[in-house]
């Protein structure tokens, strides 16, 4: 089916779900639906649409700024994971059961404390009653989650698919209306090309039309240095030339930018792709085994997300692909140099609310 007849046949549905959400926003912007505030500072970081904005990888950079001066949560619903209810992440955790994302940043921040609960405002409560030296708690995914009253929120929208010119589900990708974007303190549009232009910059910012009282900023991606997933395989560090065959396994939602990435080592690369937060099965593991082992190189990787890391290390994965299997970790820049505004933003908003002074 042609994707424009389709979104035709999908036209009426994405009707209903906007007056739905419109409904939902106008009782909570009235009040007859209730927002908690919490008694400590609270930064929200989310999106309108449907995945895909680099909320993990921001997240990890607000928790960067946050980790050395204040004792910092962070609360999530931990989507996919198999277990329900309020749960903290200790030493052993895995994917299962607080979900890939919040497992990520429980190994990478392990003086955080990281914590699930699908009600965010029992889950922050539960921070509360357990930790009362809290200071600030970091709310992932939830811009459009208004049961709390969030005290600073970063609305992120992706560069090759911004928000303004998305439509609501499911013949777009909003799950939320463009119009709460007034909401956001900050406006992130992620996934910038490294050398964006500044005319680029300004019909972007000319097309959001932030408000007043909002700061608009530009991130891009840095890729990092390979990364074992399974360290005590691992026999040496990797370093990429045009001899290298690799696989990319990855379960997320714009793998495409990781083939471009590793295109400037190597062209030889085949790829295994699967749904956001996919949970790998005997199945496709056996697949990849099969595609790794009929790869015809010198050397040979399989390389993954940080993400999709997190899911192998929760199944039974094979002896044999462990010392072949390499992350590629990434770390979000600021752009224009705005990156000491930005850290100062969040800074301040802490300083100023924190019940600690």
């Amino acid at each position: 089916m042609p994707k424009t007849l389709a979104h035709i046949i999908l036209f009426p549905f994405s009707l209903l779900y906007g007056l739905v959400v419109q409904i939902r926003n106008f009782l909570y912007d009235k009040k007859w639906l209730k927002s908690e505030k919490i008694d400590i500072p609270t930064i929200c970081i989310g999106n309108l649409t449907v995945g895909g904005t680099g909320k993990t990888p921001h997240t990890e950079f607000v928790l960067s700024i946050l980790k050395n001066d204040w004792k910092t949560a962070m609360l999530s619903r931990g989507y996919k994971r198999k277990t329900s209810g309020f749960r903290l992440a200790n030493e052993l955790s895995d994917a299962s059961e607080i979900g890939d994302e919040p497992f990520q940043i429980h190994r990478k921040f392990p003086k955080t404390l990281v914590a699930v609960d699908e009600k965010r405002v029992r889950g922050a409560n539960e921070l509360l009653r357990n930790f009362p030296d809290l200071d600030v708690i970091v709310l992932d995914d939830a811009f459009q989650h208004r049961q709390i009253a969030s005290g600073f929120s970063i609305l992120l929208t992706d560069y090759s698919r911004l928000y303004t010119r998305d439509f609501y589900l499911p013949s777009g990708r909003l799950r939320d209306s463009k119009r709460e974007s007034k909401r956001a303190d900050v406006i992130i549009v992620t996934k910038c090309p490294n050398n964006i232009s500044e005319s680029e910059m300004l019909e972007i910012q000319s097309e959001i039309n932030p408000q007043k009282n909002q700061t608009l900023f530009f991130s891009t991606y840095e890729y990092k240095n390979f990364m074992p997933v399974f360290p005590e395989k691992a026999e040496k560090t990797v370093e990429l030339n045009a001899d290298f065959g690799i696989l990319i396994l990855a379960g997320i939602v714009s793998p495409q930018a990781i083939v471009e990435h590793l295109k400037q080592y190597t062209t030889q690369i085949e790829t295994l792709f699967f749904p956001d937060h996919h949970n790998f099965t005997k199945k496709d593991i056996a697949l990849l085994q099969k595609k790794f082992n009929s790869l015809n190189a010198k050397e040979k990787l399989i390389v993954v997300t940080e993400k999709d890391a997190t899911r192998l290390l929760s199944i039974d994965y094979p002896d044999e692909l462990k010392s072949a299997t390499f992350a590629l970790p990434i770390e979000v820049k600021i752009l224009n140099k705005n990156s000491t505004i930005f850290t100062e933003k969040i800074q301040d908003y802490v300083r100023k609310n924190s019940r600690n002074g």
